[in-house]
Formats: structure tokens, sequence, C-alpha cells
């Protein structure tokens, strides 16, 4: 059939009009959504939230209306070096501080590399690929690296959220107009000396918009605190380069991204970068390693039974049931419901840009059963007040569906593991679905 005609669509609705499953499916979708009418409580009974390893974390935070996830999942993770370390049962650094020099590093990233697509085509794949991307919330492991590494840490109480920053859509609209009224600005001039004058004035006024939205960081505070057995504690004038190096630990360097990316243009135990994609100039690059997933889960269960957390990213839109706090690629019944096969390989997903790493969290907890794993404990950034408290599981086989990229220890991995690391990387494309960031 080349066109919908006449005949087809008598045909088609005479057939689907003697489907009683359908029908039946109808009748349910006309007053309740298509996941409460597809679920499956088999699946949920399965989904106990009991765990083998259950690492104990502090309470729940929350991202709020923002892509900040992979800061909050970076944080998150740092703050357990913390509690432990001076006895303290809850503690937030400021998301809001990380974020704001994210933010400021990102748009002198993104203004360099306009600089250096002046001389292109308005209509050149790249130059649309950044303009249309613009500068946004999300972010990957390596660029909260180089934030953390560069600006250092302060705690919450230092730069507090603000309602901006908490809920950032109007603000990243400000950015992008001047992300893009740059780029306009630039095309009009052919003197270097004129352009570089745009940018300094452009960063200035970037920082300026940032500090009015976001508040202006600290570059000394006092830290203070209770610790679990109510003694109080400050100490005072500490800057945010002292706090992580000093009484967080210069840790981030020890860790490692490896990513799961089984397609052909992928191949496994080999070291991958996307171009284009970054914050800080001259900072570290995003470099992944791309393992099956038996060698990813090796690893990642390798730091869950030392007791240790894991930052991961994964494709959080599919299968969740966000009430409950429960992922699970069994949990609907689409196919059979519908009577049509909608499920894809993971590199179809991939490759056809069905799916992609879009939330990071971490990873809390395992159960494991006769050596292998079964469900996995999620600590996320939706807050308390959601799920099981703010934490989540997802199923085994959503894991290895939708998961997508975890950070690692480098101690975890194989000498082989670790020689590759050494390797230079292969150069994806900026739309490459491994630049996708986690928001």
């Amino acid at each position: 059939m080349k066109e919908i005609n006449k005949e087809w669509l008598e045909n088609t609705s005479c057939e689907y009009k003697k489907n009683t499953n359908l029908a039946t499916l109808r009748r349910a979708i006309a007053k309740n959504d298509i996941n409460s009418s597809t679920y499956n409580i088999e699946a949920e009974g399965k989904d106990a939230f009991r765990f083998s390893i259950d690492i104990p974390t502090m309470s729940a935070t929350n991202q709020r209306q923002s892509g900040r996830c992979w800061i909050f999942a970076g944080l998150n993770f740092l703050r357990e070096i913390i509690g432990k370390k001076y006895n303290i049962e809850n503690f937030e650094f400021s998301q809001n501080y990380v974020a704001f020099y994210d933010k400021l590093e990102k748009i002198n990233f993104i203004l360099e590399k306009s600089i250096e697509l002046k001389d292109r085509d308005v209509d050149d794949r790249v130059l649309v690929w950044l303009l249309q991307t613009g500068i946004a919330d999300g972010g990957q492991w390596d660029m909260f690296v180089n934030v953390v590494e560069k600006y250092g840490l302060v705690s919450k109480d230092a730069m507090p959220e603000t309602s901006a920053s908490s809920g950032t859509r109007q603000m990243n609209y400000l950015i992008n107009s001047m992300l893009r009224k740059f780029n306009a600005d630039i095309r009009k001039e052919d003197s270097e000396t004129k352009v570089r004058e745009i940018k300094d004035k452009t960063m200035k006024e970037a920082y300026n918009l940032l500090c009015t939205c976001f508040g202006v960081p600290p570059t000394k505070f006092d830290f203070e605190y209770v610790d679990k057995n109510k003694e109080y504690h400050i100490i005072k004038d500490v800057t945010p380069a002292n706090f992580y190096k000093e009484y967080v630990g210069d840790v981030l360097k020890n860790y490692v991204s490896i990513i799961n990316a089984p397609t052909v243009n992928k191949p496994f135990n080999k070291t991958y970068t996307v171009d284009y994609l970054g914050n800080v100039i001259d900072g570290k690059d995003i470099i992944y390693l791309n393992l099956n997933m038996k060698d990813f889960k090796d690893l990642v269960l390798a730091q869950l039974s030392n007791k240790e957390l894991v930052w991961f990213g994964s494709d959080c839109s599919n299968y969740g049931d966000r009430s409950k706090g429960n992922w699970d690629d069994k949990l609907f019944t689409y196919n059979e419901s519908f009577e049509i096969d909608f499920d894809l390989t993971k590199e179809e997903s991939l490759l056809y840009r069905h799916s992609a790493m879009n939330h990071a969290m971490v990873l809390t907890g395992v159960n494991v059963v006769d050596g292998k794993s079964t469900k996995w404990k999620i600590e996320n950034s939706w807050g308390s007040d959601v799920a099981n408290k703010g934490y989540y599981m997802c199923s085994d086989t959503w894991f290895d569906r939708f998961v997508y990229q975890a950070v690692v220890d480098k101690k975890y991995l194989t000498e082989e593991q670790k020689k590759l690391l050494e390797e230079k990387p292969i150069h994806l494309n900026p739309w490459d679905p491994m630049g996708t960031l986690a928001d």
C-alpha cells in the first residue's frame, strides 16, 4: 500500500471492530491512562523493596524544576564521605554553588566554540546543533568533576537555593538568547579584536545574570554542623577549594566513567569522547570506556559490595511507576494489550534515537541471589515525599535495557581495563546518543 485509500480504511476498521480485546482496552483507556490500563500486577509482586546489599544513606534531596540531577547525584555521592568523617546524620552541599559555576563555564565554553565556528555557514550541522542545544541544566560526570576540582564545594547553608536555581526555565531562555545574539553579533565583525571585545562583554553580562538569579558565590564560609551525638561544631573561614580537598578529600580523580553502548559503531573495550561536549575550557575531557554488560555489572557490583555508592545514568522515561518508585520493563503489558510489538533492542534504541541517558542517580544497594543481581536500590533527587521516602528500585532486566553509564573507582578495574584507559579515545559526533546530558 502506497497511499491510504477508502478500501484500506473500510477493511482495517472492520477488522478492528471485531477485536474484543482492543474494545475492552479502549473502554479502559477512556477513563484511565495507558499505564494504569496495562499495569502488570504480577510484576509488582517481584519488586519488593528489599536488598541483600543495602548501604545506609542520608535523606533524599530534591532538584525541583531543574535539570541538575547529575549535580545532585554527584553531591549525594560525596556527602556520604563527609557524613562518615564528621559523624553527621544529614548534610547537603550547595547544589546551587556547583550549578552557578557549571553555567558560567558552559557559557564560556559555548562562546569559545561559537568563535571557532564563526566562518561556517549558518546551516552547518555542527553550528546548528550547538545553537539548538544551547545551554541547559544537564551534564555528565566529567563535567561535575571539572567544576568541583576547579571551584571546590560549599555547604548548602553557604549558598542556598533561590527560585531561579530551583526552576531554571526562564533563566535558561535568557542565557540562550544571549548565546544566539552573540553568534549573530560576531558574524558582523571581521576583526578578531572586536570579536574578543564582544565575548568579554557577554561574559560579564552572563556573570551578572547568574549572580542575580543564583546569588553571589561565597569565597569563604563557616562549616557549621551538629553531629550524631548532638554536639555543635563550627570551622570558620573555610575556602571552597579547601573544603573539597581537605574536608571531603580530593577523591574525584580516582573515578572513571564506564558505559554500555552495544552499537555497531562503538566496539566494546574502547574509549570514546564526544566532540563539542563539555563545560570547562581545557578541563577534563568527557571519556567513556565502553564495556559489555557483564563486565559493566561486575564493576558496579564490586563497588557496591564494598559498601561504596555508584553514580549512574539511565533512561528513566521507560516502564516506570513513579508513585511506587519502581522501574521494571515487565511492569506494563503494552505488547499484549495493544497486540503490537513495541520492543527495540538496546542497540536499536540508541541507533534510532528511541532511548538515551537522560537522568543521573545513585545506586545504594542491590539484591543478589545465587550470585546474580535481581534488583537495584536507587537514591533519586525528586524529594523525599515520593516513592520509598525518595528512594527507588529497578529490576535487573530494566537495568540491562536502560542503564547506559556508571562511575567506578579505578581500583576495581582489571589491569587490562586500566590499560584501555591509556588509549587515545575515539571521537563521536556532537549529536551521538552517548553525548546526551543527564537532567
